[in-house]
């Protein structure tokens, strides 16, 4: 059965240049400010046109100063691991890609983590047990979305996580590859497969999008 147009949406998740070389000081993802292309060819197979961001204080308690005191445990029950400051409102880091659109032309659009003490990574809800429902998951639904195309940075972090949570919603989702990027290339392939063991389909080109977006 083909899908109709209307039914698919693309979920461009956290494509901000904070994480891409262009703003080196917070968490730069090596080709993270590569992906703004395939992220739009995403879009281009959908109906609907999904985005998020984060958006952080710089003062939350999870903030470090540097590098080397990253990913260590914070004893908060929303935000687990420490990070260096990102995605700054007001800052260039907090930005789009320069290919995208504004947040304001998207269908609809998340920012998370603007609580202090909440380090999400999922952009499906603000908490990390699921609890506080960012509205995306309810907006798909009513909408008759029954797949949803995902992209962003990074791959290993808030891609995965927002993936697993479409997933455990009910929707389909289709990982396209070449719109992402991860961390570490060890946390790419895990993210890949968890992906594959929760039942999400990946693309590594346009031509295999194209045939899964409508299949």
């Amino acid at each position: 059965m083909t899908l109709a147009k209307t039914a698919v949406a693309s979920f461009d998740v956290d494509a901000q240049k904070s994480f891409t070389p262009l703003c080196p000081n917070e968490l730069p993802v090596a080709g993270g400010d590569r992906i703004g292309a395939e992220l739009n060819y995403m879009a281009s197979l959908a109906g609907h046109r999904i985005g998020s961001k984060d958006a952080h204080t710089p003062h939350a308690p999870w903030v470090v100063a540097q590098h080397s005191e990253m990913l260590q445990p914070t004893g908060l029950a929303h935000a687990d691991v420490t990070w260096v400051s990102h995605c700054v409102p007001g800052t260039e880091g907090f930005t789009l890609l320069d290919e995208l659109p504004s947040p304001y032309d998207y269908d609809y659009f998340i920012w998370k983590g603007v609580e202090p003490d909440l380090h999400p990574y999922g952009a499906c809800f603000h908490d990390l047990h699921d609890k506080l429902s960012t509205g995306v998951i309810e907006y798909l639904k009513a909408q008759g979305v029954a797949r949803v195309i995902v992209g962003g940075l990074a791959l290993d972090y808030c891609v995965k996580t927002t993936a697993l949570q479409l997933l455990k919603a009910g929707l389909q989702v289709v990982l396209h590859l070449p719109a992402c990027r991860s961390i570490s290339e060890e946390g790419g392939v895990q993210a890949v497969n968890e992906l594959l063991k929760a039942g999400a389909v990946i693309s590594s080109t346009r031509e295999e999008l194209a045939a899964m977006a409508a299949r």
